[in-house]
């Protein structure tokens, strides 16, 4: 996996990546109805970014860690004012073995199509253990990637555009059909400098089925895949695929 590429791509978006990307409260309502009552939980955030959901979990008096590879990511999550039962750390989600106690949490999240930026099902394989090393026995893995069923089959080529006052977010994806990876290119738009910040990163284009064979392998049960964070049902032509499983 070529961290530093992924790891530049965050940081020079990282000054706008709240607007890019706003707390969408559906999301908390999916954790609430997979958890029940959030008091008292312990919930891992793995990519957190600058910890708009984890915030809003510690709300609801969950004690919460968010981890991120991209200090300037946390750095934006340490800033702001937060609750005593929030806290934020730099971790890889290869190393959930290395950074914390077996069983230590209720439930784990993984959103934000951030498992795909593991090239490998080698990688991924290694990330699930780690995921359910560190879940109490029963606990909840919650997670959301993009529905690459959908993308690669109709070879989805750009991504609905991202638009607010201050910038205009545009995202590609270049397919090669003699790779598992797409290549994501991204052009952040910054409206009142008129300039723009150009990416391009790789990702791994998993499908569902592949998905769910690797969270088997891992020893998840209960998997269940939906086509949004309302729990409508997975399959067709839409985005996302969110995947709520237990250990």
């Amino acid at each position: 996996m070529k961290i530093n590429n992924q790891n530049k791509f965050y940081t020079s978006i990282s000054k706008y990546y709240s607007e890019i990307f706003p707390y969408n409260p559906v999301q908390l309502q999916f954790v609430k109805t997979r958890t029940g009552e959030l008091a008292g939980k312990q919930i891992l955030d793995i990519g957190c970014a600058t910890g708009e959901l984890a915030f809003q979990l510690a709300n609801e008096d969950a004690k919460v860690t968010g981890i991120d590879l991209n200090t300037d990511l946390l750095q934006q999550a340490q800033s702001k004012k937060a609750p005593l039962n929030v806290k934020f750390q730099k971790g890889n989600m290869l190393e959930l073995a290395n950074d914390f106690h077996p069983a230590g949490f209720d439930t784990v999240l993984c959103f934000g199509n951030t498992l795909v930026h593991l090239q490998s099902e080698e990688l991924i394989q290694k990330m699930l253990a780690g995921v359910s090393y560190v879940l109490k026995p029963g606990g909840h893995f919650l997670l959301q990637i993009l529905n690459y069923d959908y993308i690669v089959g109709e070879q989805v080529s750009e991504l609905p555009v991202i638009e607010t006052e201050n910038i205009k977010f545009i995202r590609k994806y270049i397919f090669d059909e003699n790779s598992p990876l797409v290549r994501f290119q991204t052009d952040l738009v910054l409206k009142k400098e008129n300039t723009a910040i150009s990416n391009e990163t790789l990702l791994l284009a998993l499908k569902s089925k592949q998905l769910k064979e690797l969270l088997e392998q891992a020893g998840f049960s209960n998997i269940e895949r939906f086509s949004n964070f309302k729990k409508e049902p997975f399959g067709g032509k839409h985005l996302p695929l969110v995947v709520s499983c237990r250990k």
